[in-house]
């Protein structure tokens, strides 16, 4: 079947989505592009490591898991991390922001200066405001206040998002209005660390930029892959992890997180050999915004 690729991710650039390959290669993703490749034959999904290392196991993980590594090289990964919470010494500045996925569904978080908006292209966050930059453990100290004192959480589920893109408001400025409630709200709390200067609201819409606006919701989404499968489709929109492709049965969401330690051949003009769920249906808005 010939040489087969291992997918490392989704990467977003300037210039939009990219999928990132084993040894450096890129694929810019563009709107319209066809995306499509197969699955090994008997090929199994392994453990991707950690920190540049291979699996010392040589583990098999499950095929719908988001994460890619075994239960060792997770640990392994995490163990020098921001987002873990075991990288306190970190000496560059951080932002905290506020990010919106939908109706009702709002978090905050912080993410490094240097980082740019990467990190909420990353989530999939539909529109964002910045709210304070400083130290890391200053921005750390802000985000537990803000989620106490706001009532949002740090984390929201991909498939909770996925749902929300379904109901989108029509325009930037309704898709703004809870998170300006929001900051406005934040920024008025007491208690805020000395050292995070706030910074004014100014929201940030990434509709456009997911290429979201006048695409048909999605009908459904890859449950997983499986050997010898195949995926094929039209590259409408991206957001976060995820790729909208326009198939014969409609609109199909892939979390590119499905990918890594899967084998990739070409799909040799075969489309839509894998399983694909019903989309979840959007869950109640969340509690405690106002």
């Amino acid at each position: 079947m010939g040489q087969a690729w291992r997918c490392s991710g989704l990467r977003w650039s300037a210039d939009g989505p990219v999928l990132v390959w084993d040894g450096g290669r890129r694929s810019a993703l563009t709107w319209g592009k066809r995306v499509a490749f197969g699955v090994e034959e008997g090929g199994v999904r392994g453990c991707v490591g950690a920190r540049g290392h291979a699996c010392p196991l040589g583990a098999a993980i499950p095929a719908r898991s988001t994460g890619a590594r075994c239960e060792e090289c997770a640990r392994l990964d995490r163990a020098h991390s921001v987002a873990a919470d075991t990288l306190a010494d970190d000496p560059r500045p951080y932002r905290v922001y506020l990010a919106w996925f939908g109706p009702g569904m709002a978090k905050v978080g912080i993410t490094a200066v240097e980082r740019g908006p990467a990190r909420l292209l990353e989530q999939g966050a539909v529109c964002f405001s910045w709210l304070g930059t400083g130290p890391l453990m200053a921005a750390r100290r802000t985000e537990e206040l803000l989620r106490a004192a706001l009532r949002v959480p740090d984390r929201i589920a991909y498939a909770a998002k996925r749902a929300a893109r379904a109901t989108l408001p029509a325009t930037a400025e309704e898709r703004a209005a809870e998170t300006a409630g929001l900051h406005a709200r934040a920024v008025a709390l007491s208690g805020w660390p000395e050292s995070l200067g706030r910074e004014p609201f100014h929201p940030v819409d990434h509709v456009e930029v997911f290429g979201l606006t006048g695409v048909p919701a999605a009908v459904g989404e890859v449950a997983e892959l499986v050997a010898g499968g195949a995926v094929s489709g039209e590259l409408v929109a991206a957001a976060g992890p995820d790729l909208h492709l326009l198939t014969r049965r409609g609109v199909v969401v892939l979390d590119t997180r499905l990918l890594p330690g899967w084998g990739l051949v070409p799909a040799g003009g075969r489309e839509f050999a894998v399983p694909v769920r019903a989309l979840r249906e959007r869950a109640g808005a969340q509690d405690g915004l106002f």
